[in-house]
């Protein structure tokens, strides 16, 4: 079984689209926990919410990773990231039984890929993405870090990402508004 979140209704197929990493296929995972971040985009959230116009392609914001068990974790970079991201977001989440598997290494645990289009053959819709994340982390297949409990090292990390970011976003003024607003101490004005 291999599983696929959207804020969108009534999928039956799901069609190649281009993410983060460039390539057109159609991204799956083989845990259902691992695609509920994809229920929201922080960018776009926080920029719809305060006004912020924009008509292009949304820089998606993920601040996951991996832990060595392959157990994905969650890492709040400001306070009440989580929480101001995904609350009250519903969505769905698409399984799949059989893919058409593209070959291409994505170096992400459970991650899937297929070079076609792929047929839906299950549907559960997710009331409260936010809810549900918390759910996934007290049952142990989440973990999450907490803005406040981020280290020095990860905290000097982050400065210097962010900056990096923000310089290399010249074509996405919504992410650059995005990374200013959240880190104003960061980014210079």
């Amino acid at each position: 079984m291999y599983y696929h979140a959207s804020p969108i209704a009534g999928i039956t197929r799901l069609e190649s689209r281009i993410s983060n990493h460039g390539v057109p296929l159609v991204y799956l995972s083989k845990k259902r926990e691992n695609v509920l971040v994809y229920l929201s985009n922080a960018v776009e959230r926080f920029c719809k919410g305060t006004g912020f116009q924009y008509t292009g392609t949304w820089h998606k914001w993920g601040p996951y990773g991996f832990d060595e068990d392959g157990c994905i974790r969650l890492e709040e970079y400001y306070p009440d990231a989580l929480e101001s991201t995904y609350r009250g977001v519903s969505g769905y989440i698409y399984s799949v039984d059989n893919i058409f598997d593209s070959g291409y290494e994505l170096n992400i645990p459970d991650a899937a890929t297929s070079s076609v289009a792929v047929s839906v053959s299950g549907v559960e819709y997710v009331p409260d993405a936010y809810e549900e994340i918390l759910k996934a982390e007290k049952d142990g297949l989440i973990r999450i870090t907490r803005f406040e409990e981020m280290t020095e090292n990860k905290k000097n990390w982050l400065k210097r990402i962010i900056a990096e970011e923000y310089d290399q976003a010249e074509d996405h003024p919504e992410y650059r508004y995005f990374l200013h607003s959240k880190f104003p101490e960061i980014i210079p004005v």
